[in-house]
């Protein structure tokens, strides 16, 4: 069964830096459009940031915009999530996601993804 591994999570300080990691089990994810998402308690899923399969197309949510990137590595068969200044709403488990579909839709939502991780705890103290 395909997977994807996220790791990089922890405890830092507020305007510290975390960078998150998702690898994929499986090499054909590099021609997926993948994605990063969090969750803090009793709130819903939100989109944070996503990119192409090849790389050249990032969006980014508000909130992180101008903090946070969003990269992968073809030959590592990785996805990357570099967050800086950290804030402490920023605290949520976070979750990389991929769509494996044809077709276009919209990656700002979670219904844009078929395989998800099972997330890795960010939290940020003040």
């Amino acid at each position: 069964q395909v997977q994807l591994v996220e790791s990089g999570g922890g405890l830092v300080q507020a305007g510290g830096s975390l960078r998150l990691s998702c690898a994929p089990s499986d090499r054909t994810f590099s021609m997926y459009a993948m994605g990063w998402f969090r969750q803090a308690p009793g709130k819903e899923r939100e989109f944070v940031a996503t990119i192409s399969w090849s790389g050249f197309s990032t969006y980014y949510a508000d909130s992180v915009k101008g903090r946070f990137t969003i990269s992968r590595d073809a030959a590592k068969n990785t996805m990357y999530l570099q967050m800086n200044s950290l804030k402490p709403e920023d605290t949520a488990v976070y979750y990389c996601a991929a769509d494996s579909r044809r077709g276009n839709r919209s990656r700002g939502t979670v219904d844009g993804y078929d395989y998800w991780g099972q997330g890795t705890q960010v939290t940020v103290s003040s």
